[in-house]
């Protein structure tokens, strides 16, 4: 793999309740290299979201802390510079898109705005020179009309619009690294697939490295180099997504590949679904959080956490059954 651009090591993020302290990253470690897309996938709660907020130093604490671990860009460790040293990094050097685009997005400045506002910050531009940027960018990101949208509010813009303006504003300062949090949450299926295929023509013209959080197995495969699959806060498994969706390794994975529906499926048969439940973060179990869902799991798996070891190159698991 080419020298990695993000390397996580050992990530733990905790948060007080008043159910107790919930780990929502638990002691995780990946690496992102130079123009690469890793996808990190896992269902609702498995700890990707918190994931992406403590790379960029945005939990909010109280009630969250980033307990232990490294967050290490360009070489440097995030978890050790100052918030202006953050400051300066967030939006230029490391960008995010978030899930929903209205609620992060602001109601009551312009389109424009938003997108030179960072260009103004990290580039020392002026406002002219930033807005000339900005319809730049609108154009880039397909959206027509550009000079004259410069000047609408996000509510004048359809979902599917605001995503794209969003994209414009990550690639602003021309970042090293994007994290696209479920970047087409909400929007229709072909809006979707307009919106993702954007953002990998861009990022791979820009040779610009991107995390990409989702729960969709269709987009992983699309759109996906490697891949780090979450659940109950850890990373299960972790691979080339060829080699993944080849020859998964893990029951987890291999229930999420198998409720994906196929054209040579007997559409007269229900999917495969993964039974169960999952856990709750404020009481891991023991073992490997996933064994009370696992039609393979054993004594062993209950007794004892898996560590991840190699099945393949760069193909980890973390599962006690060969």
């Amino acid at each position: 793999m080419a020298t990695p651009v993000l390397q996580v090591r050992n990530l733990t993020t905790r948060f007080k309740t008043e159910r107790g302290v919930v780990t929502a990253v638990d002691n995780i470690s990946f690496e992102v290299a130079a123009g690469e897309t890793l996808a990190i996938v896992g269902e609702s709660g498995s700890g990707k979201s918190v994931t992406s907020m403590s790379i960029l130093r945005l939990i909010p604490s109280p009630p969250g802390r980033i307990e232990n671990g490294e967050i290490l860009f360009d070489g440097k460790d995030l978890l050790k510079l100052s918030e202006d040293e953050m400051r300066a990094i967030r939006g230029d050097r490391i960008a995010m898109i978030f899930q929903d685009s209205m609620s992060s997005l602001n109601p009551s400045i312009t389109i424009g705005k938003q997108i030179a506002e960072p260009i103004t910050l990290h580039r020392n531009a002026s406002w002219n020179e930033a807005y000339e940027k900005a319809r730049d960018l609108l154009s880039m990101v397909q959206i027509p009309d550009a000079q004259s949208r410069l000047s609408v509010y996000p509510h004048q813009f359809s979902g599917g619009m605001r995503q794209r303006a969003m994209i414009a504003m990550a690639l602003a300062c021309q970042p090293k690294l994007i994290i696209a949090d479920e970047p087409t949450t909400a929007l229709d299926v072909t809006v979707q697939a307009q919106i993702l295929d954007l953002l990998k023509d861009l990022t791979q013209k820009a040779q610009t490295s991107m995390i990409l959080i989702t729960h969709d197995m269709g987009v992983v495969a699309r759109y996906a180099d490697r891949v780090a699959v979450m659940y109950g806060g850890r990373i299960v498994e972790q691979g080339p997504a060829r080699e993944i969706f080849n020859r998964p390794a893990h029951p987890y994975t291999q229930g999420l590949l198998a409720s994906i529906p196929r054209i040579d499926s007997d559409p007269s048969k229900p999917l495969p679904a993964i039974e169960g439940m999952p856990p709750d973060l404020s009481a891991l179990p023991v073992g490997c959080a996933f064994a009370p869902r696992c039609p393979k799991a054993t004594r062993e798996c209950l007794a004892s956490r898996p560590t991840l070891t190699q099945v393949g190159e760069g193909h980890l698991k973390a599962c006690f059954n060969t």
